[in-house]
């Protein structure tokens, strides 16, 4: 029997996959539940318009990420710390402290759960590089440096 999967379901595949089960795990299960819907043509024809319209959408959303990327790609932001005599800062940086410094300095938003630190934590003044995941397929590294205050 087929069907279109209406959420992700990790042993059978992705939201809007059609996919072939058995008659009962169909009937008794995934339709019951909410989690997928019978494949009839309507059906189908539904689906390919939304995979259209949500395709359009996508490369629109990457189009801005990969501006956003190529602005930001070979600066270096500076984040101030509160630091002691040898170096040392007291706490660590991380992700919140970034995006508050790359929106003070170049006035670009960016969500701080998209900002990842390399390696454990930045707990010295220096040269740093952190990753920005912007969106699945625009990822790039940017420079920071911890100064202290």
């Amino acid at each position: 029997m087929e069907i279109i999967l209406k959420e992700d379901i990790p042993t059978l595949g992705f939201k809007d996959d059609i996919v072939t089960v058995k008659p009962g795990y169909a009937r008794n299960y995934l339709i019951p539940k909410g989690l997928a819907i019978l494949a009839v043509s309507s059906e189908k024809k539904k689906l390919a318009e939304t995979i259209k319209q949500r395709a359009f959408k996508e490369e629109k959303l990457i189009k801005e990420a990969q501006s956003l990327a190529d602005k930001l790609k070979d600066v270096l932001v500076k984040v101030g710390a509160k630091a002691g005599t040898s170096g040392k800062i007291f706490g660590s940086v991380n992700a919140l402290q970034i995006a508050d410094a790359i929106k003070n300095q170049y006035d670009i938003e960016i969500d701080r759960k998209k900002i990842i630190v390399d390696g454990e934590s930045v707990k010295e003044v220096g040269t740093y590089k952190a990753k920005i995941n912007l969106h699945k397929e625009v990822q790039f590294e940017i420079g920071f440096e911890v100064i202290a205050e």
